[in-house]
């Protein structure tokens, strides 16, 4: 008895359009066509059969790569449109930048020690005060994490 596989993920498969051919990969050869052949037929008498022939598939080579390349799903020009992207127009370097809350507080602590030493410097008070003022600040209550019990020792 003979077996037929079945792909497992339908969404790869293609529906074929003629000659076991997709809609684009028809298109793409009928361009190729349109640019090569004429191309052949008419260099072939001034440079000869051979260089001719060869123009001709130099030609439709760029065709055939956007018929038939596709990688990750993507076709040709959507993957060489990222492969330009990240080389000309995306920085080269790109730094870890992250939203976390953690650094949201520490900047918000740190405003308000800012202002209390602007207010310090407008008051006129002495150093002793304002550190000690620092000290009584609530930078450190602003994130209170319950301690663990041990267990046994």
């Amino acid at each position: 008895m003979a077996f037929v596989p079945v792909p497992k993920d339908l969404n790869r498969v293609k529906t074929k359009v003629m000659f076991n051919l997709t809609k684009r990969q028809l298109i793409c050869f009928a361009l190729a066509a349109v640019v090569g052949v004429p191309v052949y037929f008419l260099t072939k008498p001034s440079l000869g059969i051979s260089f001719s022939a060869m123009l001709m598939v130099v030609l439709m080579l760029p065709f055939g790569f956007f018929a038939l390349f596709e990688k990750d799903g993507q076709p040709a020009e959507k993957y060489l449109g990222h492969i330009f992207k990240t080389v000309f127009i995306r920085d080269k370097v790109r730094p870890y930048r992250t939203n976390s809350l953690y650094s949201a507080i520490q900047n918000e602590i740190k405003e308000k020690e800012e202002l209390q030493l602007e207010q310090q410097k407008q008051s006129g008070s002495g150093k002793k005060k304002s550190l000690i003022r620092l000290l009584k600040t609530d930078r450190f209550t602003a994130i209170r994490f319950p301690r663990r019990k041990r267990n046994g020792s």
